[in-house]
């Protein structure tokens, strides 16, 4: 059968490796680059002026969360990515609960990213003077309602396949690069004398010197923690296993690729901005107001180059939306094709080879998002809860590349990426126990976070989910045995192609 044929889901194989690397750093690019490290200053004022080197520092757990994914990826080439790997190395529960997390918290990523597009658009028409737009932009059923727009004009794209979701993706992403260098430059070619200086004569604000700071280790952890998100989106590749052509040799490298573009692009981007303005401006601004790189670097730039930078900020957030989108409702595909989810959510169309009711009710939970970034006042939740899901996600990945050999031999065979045993049994080990010192960290800022309700803490939130998640693994497994289907037999098969 010719690769790019209709298989028997009814997805097709069409997307090469520039297709799968672009979802990949796409989705990891966005709010990732331009918001958290600055709003770091916010959710964790104690890392000062160490946000380049906890960035560096959490390189090593994206690693070693990305290596065992690009392991599996070459053995299980199929759409669902996680929830197929932990379900065939582990057991068809730790798959749910592992995809399901990831499903919870990307779906709640794409509407943070949804609601925090509107206000660089509203940086766009302020660096105009355009000051009706702007005033208009700003009240908050607008924002509300822009931030709707933006994610379910992504959902239609989505739902028309996947020749329309390249050929938008990759333009875009093009254009995202181009407008990131150009703050790259300016950041590296300014100093922060230079910035004092033009806030001072544009503003009237006097930046005083920075504080003797002394470095707190529980802080820098915590922060690495959350600048892990930056690399969260690299795991939509491996969602897209099903549509993707020579699955076990572009599902490794476009991860590999993606990994590294955004790891040097973002060090490079967030090194630029603390280049330029101080730590201590960005720290006490972010404590009064939500921050931006370009919002931080446009007083150093005439307003073509403001409005360009920030159109190039506007666009990496525009390309999460399809990119995540894509991810999620592969994760529900799969669920459905195992019959732990009801079956209607497989439905692929005829026309469009996606499976609708999936993106559909995907962009449902993304709108839940939304709200909630709305009526909270913080997205920051968001990113919480994303890290949490994400974090037990890629645990369960490293703990899939310990026991798949030892669960399921035949499917362990057909790994080609790091094949040794030697290799995979300490790159396991020590993605366990990195993964989970991170997540137990991560859970410890979380818990002793001084908040209104403890439903801004992310941790019970995420448990809640979990429970409601375990509720319709049993109802729908129940139901799936009482049909007479051979479980042992699905679970211990990869799925139809």
């Amino acid at each position: 059968m010719n690769e790019s044929t209709q298989r028997r889901t009814g997805l097709t194989r069409q997307m090469g490796l520039l297709g799968l690397a672009a979802t990949g750093i796409c989705s990891m690019m966005g709010a990732s680059i331009n918001i958290v490290p600055f709003m770091l200053q916010r959710n964790v004022p104690e890392i000062g002026p160490n946000v380049v080197y906890a960035y560096l520092f959490a390189i090593i757990p994206a690693v070693l969360a990305a290596l065992p994914y690009a392991i599996l990826a070459s053995a299980m080439p199929r759409a669902g990515g996680s929830y197929v790997y932990a379900s065939r190395a582990l057991n068809p529960y730790l798959g749910f609960v592992a995809s399901f997390s990831q499903w919870f918290g990307l779906s709640i990523a794409i509407g943070v990213v949804s609601y925090v597009i509107v206000p660089f658009v509203r940086d766009i028409f302020d660096a105009l003077g355009w000051t009706g737009v702007v005033a208009f932009l700003e009240i908050p059923n607008i924002r509300l309602l822009l931030a709707l727009a933006f994610l379910w004009v992504f959902v239609w794209v989505n739902l028309r396949g996947l020749r329309l979701y390249e050929r938008t993706l990759i333009p875009l992403m093009v254009l995202m690069f181009i407008t990131g260098f150009v703050l790259i430059i300016a950041g590296f070619y300014f100093n922060q004398q230079d910035f004092i200086a033009a806030t001072a004569q544009k503003t009237g604000q006097i930046i005083p010197p920075a504080e003797p700071f002394s470095f707190n280790f529980g802080a820098f952890l915590a922060a690495s923690a959350i600048l892990f998100s930056s690399f969260i989106g690299f795991d939509s590749i491996a969602q897209a296993g099903g549509e993707a052509k020579n699955p076990g040799r572009t599902l490794p490298l476009a991860i590999g690729v993606a990994i590294l573009t955004v790891g040097l692009f973002d060090l490079l981007f967030t090194g630029a901005v603390y280049h330029a303005v101080p730590w201590q401006y960005i720290s006490q601004e972010a404590q009064l107001r939500d921050l931006t790189a370009p919002g931080l670097l446009g007083v150093l730039l005439p307003v073509g180059w403001t409005v360009l930078i920030v159109s190039g900020a506007a666009i990496a957030l525009i390309n999460d939306l399809p990119a995540m989108l894509l991810s999620v409702s592969r994760l529900m595909f799969a669920w459905a094709e195992d019959g732990i989810f009801p079956k209607s959510v497989a439905k692929v169309h005829p026309k469009f080879h996606t499976p609708q009711l999936a993106i559909v009710l995907s962009a449902c939970m993304a709108s839940v998002g939304i709200l909630g970034s709305h009526f909270a006042g913080d997205f920051f939740l968001g990113v919480d809860i994303l890290v949490t899901s994400m974090l037990v996600n890629f645990l369960l990945m490293s703990v899939s590349i310990l026991f798949l050999h030892r669960k399921n031999p035949t499917i362990a065979s057909g790994i080609t990426v790091l094949k040794s045993r030697k290799i995979q049994i300490p790159l396991g080990i020590l993605g366990v126990l990195t993964l989970g010192g991170f997540l137990g960290v991560h859970i410890w800022k979380d818990i002793n976070a001084e908040v209104s309700a403890w439903y801004f803490h992310s941790t019970p939130v995420w448990l809640a989910v979990m429970a409601i998640a375990s509720i319709i693994y049993f109802r729908e497994m129940r139901k799936l045995k009482s049909s007479g289907a051979d479980v042992d037999k699905i679970f211990g098969n990869l799925p139809p192609e």
